[in-house]
């Protein structure tokens, strides 16, 4: 089973510490590396191989999820903008990277992708240090919610 499918099995039985919330497309949860706080990702529920393979209502909800989530981010942690990539190149199936971008970045960095960071050096996800941002961003969405 890949990865992403591992985590949304994890997400569904209660089990991946990272869920943010369960969301009309998916699950929004928190990467699994805080070089950059607020760092999280859209995981479709199901499972797709690419945003291709997604049509209609299914594809419409993916994107605004993706945003919506984008947004919390963004306003949890004060950022200067966010970035979206799907990439699937790694892990071929359908997830989003939600990357908030700082202006207190170094330069070199703040202007290029964020895979030029050091990933193997980046501080891990732990609840004791990240969990207060993932629950505002939760609470931010809760608001969000159209309907709510």
């Amino acid at each position: 089973m890949s990865l992403i499918s591992q985590r949304v099995e994890l997400a569904r039985n209660g089990a991946n510490d990272k869920v943010i919330c369960r969301m009309a497309s998916g699950w929004a949860v928190m990467g699994d590396v805080q070089f950059l706080p607020g760092y999280c990702l859209l995981l479709p529920d199901p499972v797709v191989p690419s945003l291709n393979d997604l049509h209609g209502d299914a594809r419409t909800a993916y994107l605004l999820d993706m945003a919506r989530l984008g947004d919390a981010a963004l306003q949890a942690t004060g950022a200067l903008r966010m970035n979206y990539e799907i990439l699937g190149n790694s892990e071929p199936e359908l997830h989003c990277h939600i990357f908030p971008r700082y202006d207190a970045e170094p330069e070199g960095k703040r202007r290029m992708p964020v895979w030029f960071y050091d990933w193997k050096a980046a501080p891990p996800y732990d609840e004791a240090v990240h969990g207060a941002l993932r629950m505002r961003i939760a609470r931010l969405l809760e608001e969000s919610t159209p309907g709510a």
